[in-house]
């Protein structure tokens, strides 16, 4: 019968035990990180994909509302009647845009903004339309049929529907070229008045006040009485 030593035993095995405890614990805690950070990419940029979507349909409308002859007053002067939330949007392309007139915008909009030029609040408005109509989808939602609001809300085909697009997006737009000394545009004069010519239109799209796209829509008119 062999007799064990206790006085040799230093508690080694203890010791490379706890060592390797702790790598694990390390490497288990790193793999942890790496997944909640790869998760939360995922996560953003699903959102962003959803944004985008959003923002990309309410535009594809506000380009919509141009085509065809029908309403084409409506489709070279500014009327604030046009940006009510009742002016749906009809399939047989008999539409009025949503088209903001930026000498008058900030009346409604930013009463602040009287010290602005012309030309200072067309440049914001391009640039950045978010920030130069204080895009509120919320203000939107809240506004009744026959208010007048910045963004026209999105509702897909369905113009009774307010929460089809989710996140709720929005579109306007804004009358680019319209003047009578544009002759290359409209080589005949007084075309303008008469509606004839090529005229083109900014139109923003925007997805719950976070991402906003924008495109250049050139339409060509053949005037008000043909």
């Amino acid at each position: 019968m062999t007799s064990l030593n206790h006085k040799r035993q230093q508690g080694a095995t203890l010791l490379v035990a706890l060592v390797m405890l702790l790598i694990l614990t390390v490497l288990a805690v790193s793999s942890m990180r790496g997944v909640l950070l790869e998760s939360r990419i995922t996560g953003n940029r699903a959102e962003n994909l959803r944004l985008q979507t959003a923002a990309d349909a309410a535009l594809k409308e506000g380009e919509f509302r141009f085509f065809g002859p029908g309403y084409l007053r409506d489709k070279l002067e500014p009327n604030r009647v046009n940006c009510q939330k009742n002016n749906t949007l009809n399939l047989n392309g008999a539409n009025k845009p949503c088209l903001l007139n930026i000498q008058v915008w900030t009346d409604v909009i930013a009463p602040d903004s009287d010290e602005e030029t012309s030309s200072d609040r067309l440049k914001r408005f391009m640039l950045n339309p978010m920030d130069a109509l204080q895009a509120d989808g919320a203000a939107t939602v809240a506004a009744g049929a026959s208010t007048f609001v910045a963004w026209m809300p999105y509702r897909g085909l369905d113009p009774n529907d307010e929460t089809q697009s989710d996140p709720r997006a929005y579109w306007n737009s804004y009358l680019i070229a319209a003047s009578e000394d544009e002759s290359s545009l409209n080589p005949e004069y007084g075309s303008v008045m008469e509606g004839k010519g090529t005229y083109f239109y900014l139109v923003n799209g925007q997805a719950a006040d976070t991402l906003a796209v924008q495109s250049t829509t050139a339409n060509i008119y053949v005037g008000l009485n043909n």
